[in-house]
């Protein structure tokens, strides 16, 4: 049996804000994103976190838990190594496909560098609760999963947000991590209600939550983890924290990052948050002279966490009411007072448990295979368009289509830019716009770093940069980066090179 404590307050751990981490005063817990890790050099500032107490939780972005292949064995590996690395309770991902074409589709495979919005629809349901029922079998912690922001809505939906999540954990037995920043942006580019949502949601299920920042530009909101957290953004925290009190908050910044006491203005306001909805909570409770009916406990008080069973596929053992997550009376009666403010750490004493045993079958389903097939074709179709400069496929919006896909080439320079340092620096000012120019109609199909290594070629060959010198500095980078291994001084591989060298010229 799996059981998840209480986390606290937390923000995210990113390399640039190392150390005033550490020395940011109230943070319980931090959150690290898995990809950027490596388990067996785990950075110093990291190692010292975890010396003194402070969880840390590895948050994946390239699983893609929503696309229509099975998820790939080596990722959850690699995600399952670094829960290890760090002790962590949980890891988390997105509800999200990251990449699609391939086998399923017969056409070259295409990387997104970016988490997409998966259809809401029944198709896209069944994929995702095997995706996820594979990606928990293979990991040693419990995993939570994100609902995402997103720009694109997919024609043919027949679920909201809230009934889509629930659905998701009444069929896996899956936490959540709700983004409250997320429903503020898919409120403000897609109308929907972020209080519907979180009505609609099996509250009792939430791992943590992520609070972040976002700018408006041209009527649409971009999620972009750096701009301060606006005030709707806290005003949907509070609606969450009305309802019930999430084990964990996290405050989210990946770039243009503050000073240390700027971050710690914001944690604080996220703290004041929860506590004045704490309050009011209570208060309306105490003005409620009918008692609510409690969830199943173990004979302890205090908030139910949910706690996993899974049952071997070879002797399953159902619920008392197969499918169906319980759900305490706190979820759907907003005058019901949450439990407690959580306090940093985990602490199990005093939480009792709701058991859920789950039968996993790890086979691959025939049955499902038509469904992955069609979520395949659709995916690829509008990620083909979005990267590819293909035909936006029927029923989407061709204007918030060329947003995302504009969204999509500069964050690719983006990284690029942080992946390849040296690029930006030999470029200099005409390295976006040269970028940009090679990303129109060339997809990423081998990641960020092959990306640069393709950019750079592609220049060479079209005779770029113009100055020979700077010519020559692109040459020697691409040279010592494109092989295998790092060059060798031998006279066969100094020949190879010169060879290289001169068919680069013509």
């Amino acid at each position: 049996m799996t059981r998840l404590g209480r986390l606290g307050t937390g923000i995210g751990w990113r390399p640039e804000i190392a150390e005033a981490v550490e020395h940011m005063p109230g943070v319980d817990w931090v959150e690290a994103v898995s990809e950027n890790l490596c388990p067996g050099h785990l950075p110093e500032s990291l190692r010292r976190l975890r010396e003194r107490g402070v969880t840390v939780v590895p948050h994946g972005v390239s699983l893609g838990l929503g696309g229509a292949d099975r998820p790939d064995e080596s990722r959850l590996a690699a995600l399952a190594e670094r829960a290890e690395a760090l002790g962590a309770p949980l890891v988390t991902e997105h509800i999200a496909f990251v990449r699609a074409g391939g086998a399923l589709t017969a056409s070259p495979a295409l990387e997104a560098g970016h988490l997409l919005p998966v259809p809401r629809t029944r198709d896209a349901l069944d994929v995702l609760c095997e995706n996820v029922r594979i990606a928990q079998a293979a990991l040693p912690v419990p995993l939570a999963v994100e609902n995402i922001a997103a720009l694109l809505r997919w024609p043919g939906e027949d679920m909201t947000e809230g009934q889509f999540l629930y659905d998701l954990v009444d069929r896996t037995g899956v936490r959540l991590l709700i983004d409250v920043a997320n429903l503020h942006t898919n409120h403000v580019n897609r109308g929907e209600d972020p209080a519907r949502a979180l009505a609609e949601l099996p509250v009792e299920a939430i791992a943590y939550v992520h609070v972040a920042g976002g700018v408006e530009r041209d009527g649409v909101w971009h999620d972009s983890h750096a701009h301060p957290v606006p005030r709707p953004v806290l005003d949907i925290l509070a609606d969450l924290a009305s309802r019930v009190t999430p084990p964990g908050v996290l405050l989210e910044r990946d770039e243009n990052f503050p000073r240390p006491g700027e971050l710690e203005r914001e944690l604080a306001a996220i703290r004041g948050t929860l506590e004045k909805a704490g309050a009011t909570a209570r208060g309306q409770a105490a003005a409620t002279s009918a008692p609510s009916p409690q969830p199943a406990t173990s004979g302890t008080s205090g908030t139910p966490v949910l706690a996993l069973t899974l049952a071997p596929t070879h002797t399953p053992t159902p619920p008392a009411d197969p499918g169906r997550v319980p759900t305490p009376a706190s979820a759907h009666d907003p005058g019901r007072a949450p439990a407690p403010l959580p306090g940093p750490g985990p602490d199990l004493a005093s939480t009792p448990l709701v058991s859920l045993d789950l039968d996993l079958d790890l086979d691959p389903d025939p049955d499902l295979a038509p469904a992955r097939q069609r979520l395949a074709l659709a995916q690829a179709a509008l990620l083909s368009a979005l990267v590819a400069g293909t035909p936006v496929p029927e029923g989407f919006d061709r204007v918030r289509t060329g947003v995302q896909a504009r969204a999509l080439a500069a964050k690719r320079a983006d990284v690029v830019a942080k992946v390849a340092a040296e690029l930006p620096e030999l470029l200099g000012a005409g390295y976006r716009a040269a970028f940009l120019g090679y990303a129109r109609g060339r997809p990423m199909t081998g990641g960020y770093r092959r990306d640069a290594l393709d950019f750079a070629e592609h220049l060479l060959l079209a005779g770029h940069p113009r100055d020979a010198r700077t010519r020559h500095l692109l040459r020697d980078w691409w040279l010592e980066r494109s092989g295998p291994a790092p060059r060798s001084q031998r006279p066969a591989a100094r020949l190879a090179r010169v060879t290289r060298r001169v068919l680069l010229r013509h």
